[in-house]
């Protein structure tokens, strides 16, 4: 999840839905809220831990946080040197992923194919969106975290492009690389009071309404993977402090193969992309079968 959160166009929420851990994810942050304080006053903090299933999120958070401390310079290099192959990789794992989620939605009606085109369309709206330029500023830090996070959550949405939407992703990513540590505080603390908020009402749908809501995340995850596309033609470019032009990832222009190659002078890869998709689209089917089932 870690690792896919660095990501601008892949959701750690989608992880998190095909290794089966998605609605224990959801309910374990739901149960922390303040009836946690008499309950530990009446029962003890064992119960406390045990309600809230914390050695489950300590984990889970154990590995986001190593991955995006290991892996922040990586991402960053290997999308910058190999923008092809990576692509082509997370194009393959949210393909399958798409698939995984068809399967889940139980019953098949006009509502949830309504539900899945709207949630298409949403998701590519904000694909194709013109980013906003926040100031950098500790206040700005911190709704970019309560926003972003929402996403992070949901499969399809990627938090770290909503980072890219409000132009907070390269000083968020700098403070990480850097060990900001008042940065990566009021960020975090962001992140905290929006999935606490957010978890609730997901949590909540999914219970009441499964197979609608799955349909509309379905339509979340297929609107969003033109963002992750292989074959893209920057046309939009900032220029850093330095003076330089730095491409824009969110102003791009998606294309197939061929026309790549005639619009930007490069090759496609073919060679090395299509077997980069058949790997992650076999990961993905991989990690769904180990994964945990609801009956487990």
């Amino acid at each position: 999840m870690g690792a896919a959160d660095v990501v601008p166009g892949v959701s750690g929420g989608t992880i998190a839905f095909i290794m089966g851990i998605y609605d224990p994810l959801l309910e374990s942050i739901r149960r922390i809220n303040p009836s946690l304080i008499s309950k530990w006053n009446k029962e003890g903090i064992y119960v406390v831990w045990t309600h809230i299933n914390g050695t489950f999120l300590c984990s889970l958070l154990a590995g986001i946080l190593t991955a995006i401390l290991t892996l922040a310079k990586v991402v960053s290099y290997a999308l910058t040197e190999h923008p092809i192959v990576i692509w082509s990789f997370f194009f393959g794992l949210v393909i399958a992923s798409t698939i995984l989620m068809i399967k889940q939605v139980r019953n098949w009606s006009i509502i949830e194919i309504l539900l899945v085109v709207t949630g298409a369309v949403f998701a590519y709206v904000i694909t194709v969106a013109n980013p906003i330029t926040l100031e950098f500023t500790l206040l700005a830090v911190f709704f970019s975290g309560l926003i972003a996070i929402c996403a992070m959550i949901l499969p399809g949405i990627s938090g770290s492009f909503i980072l890219l939407l409000l132009g907070m992703y390269v000083p968020v990513l700098d403070a990480v690389t850097s060990f900001n540590l008042p940065v990566l505080g009021l960020f975090t603390v962001g992140c905290l009071i929006g999935i606490l908020s957010f978890s609730h009402m997901l949590s909540w749908l999914l219970n009441k309404f499964r197979s609608l809501t799955i349909a509309f995340l379905t339509g979340l995850l297929i609107g969003a993977s033109c963002k992750i596309w292989p074959w893209k033609e920057t046309i939009g470019f900032r220029v850093n402090t330095s003076g330089e032009q730095i491409p824009l990832p969110l102003i791009e222009k998606v294309l197939f193969p061929a026309a790549f190659e005639t619009a930007t002078g490069q090759s496609a890869q073919l060679d090395i992309a299509v077997p980069m998709m058949v790997l992650g689209f076999g990961l993905v089917l991989g990690l769904e079968k180990i994964s945990i089932k609801p009956s487990d």
